[in-house]
């Protein structure tokens, strides 16, 4: 990549989304780990992982029982959605190798905070897109922390997977120096030109949440990191990872313009049968945003 471009995709992309959040927010790496507060005893754990050009608050309106610890994490070099929080450094946090806005990357932090920040047993990690490659390559890393974890994957990005042909259609000409241009443009541009294509249909939180979705990052150059990743990653992992879910569920869009639905399904034939397959009716690649009906019920489990 050429030093000009570097500099370019370097430039911040300014902040445009955030909501109001009442908890601990601690700094890991170039990621953070954000705890909810909750006004019960916590029953369960629920760890999620946002996918590409998103946030944590994807995950906040299905995960609102009072006796239910949410952890929200922001993946390297996104913008944290929160508001009236001051951040902390993290004490636990240890030095991550792999190269920032990777999933192996992001990966590291969703161990760290696996490892520090659960206070039930009853614990499932859910993530949507690039989230569910965040969490199978965490796995790959650190299976024996997934022993006694359910897992959630929606509409998830898999090994052997593929992005939509349309998708890579658009990606195909678009060089290096292009991004940050691009990324002005579309950020200008009404979302109702391509959210139905991309999107499918709107409601009024789907439409908050992605309304100005190329500003998620703190800079394009994430964006083209994310992107490169995702193809190399999802090309390059087997799918012996699998073997290493205990219990688990594969959430398959209906009409997914993103990734492409029949290598999802030939990637998720090959787990075992203790994960359920469930293909959703007419939802888009945002399932929970979409119907949360479809994400599966917090149910204590034996360990």
């Amino acid at each position: 990549m050429k030093a000009s471009h570097i500099r370019n995709l370097m430039k911040p992309i300014v902040h445009t989304y955030s909501e109001m959040f009442s908890g601990r927010v601690y700094r890991v790496g170039k990621g953070a780990a954000s705890v909810r507060n909750h006004s019960g005893e916590a029953v369960h754990t629920v760890v999620c992982v946002h996918g590409f050009l998103a946030n944590h608050c994807y995950f906040t309106h299905t995960y609102e029982a009072p006796t239910t610890e949410l952890i929200l994490l922001t993946c390297s070099n996104y913008h944290i959605p929160v508001n009236g929080v001051t951040l902390e450094d993290a004490p636990w946090h240890t030095h991550i190798k792999p190269m920032e806005g990777t999933v192996e990357y992001d990966a590291c932090i969703l161990n760290q905070a696996l490892v520090h920040l659960p206070s039930t047993r009853n614990i499932r990690i859910h993530g949507h897109s690039r989230g569910a490659a965040v969490i199978l390559e965490a796995i790959s890393q650190q299976p024996e922390l997934y022993r006694d974890v359910e897992v959630v994957l929606e509409a998830p990005v898999l090994p052997q997977g593929r992005l939509h042909p349309l998708v890579t259609a658009i990606l195909r000409p678009i060089g290096h120096g292009m991004w940050p241009y691009l990324i002005r443009l579309i950020n200008s541009t009404p979302s109702s030109v391509y959210n139905q294509t991309f999107f499918g249909r709107m409601n009024p939180r789907k439409k908050l949440l992605l309304n100005k979705v190329f500003s998620a990052t703190r800079d394009p150059l994430t964006i083209v990191r994310n992107i490169e990743n995702i193809i190399e990653w999802m090309e390059h992992r087997d799918t012996s990872v699998y073997q290493y879910i205990r219990k688990g569920y594969i959430l398959l869009a209906g009409t997914d313009r993103i990734l492409d639905h029949t290598a999802s399904m030939a990637s998720a034939s090959r787990c075992p049968a203790r994960v359920s397959i469930v293909q959703t009716s007419s939802s888009s690649h945002f399932i929970t945003l979409d119907d949360r009906s479809w994400i599966p019920s917090l149910v204590p489990w034996p360990h």
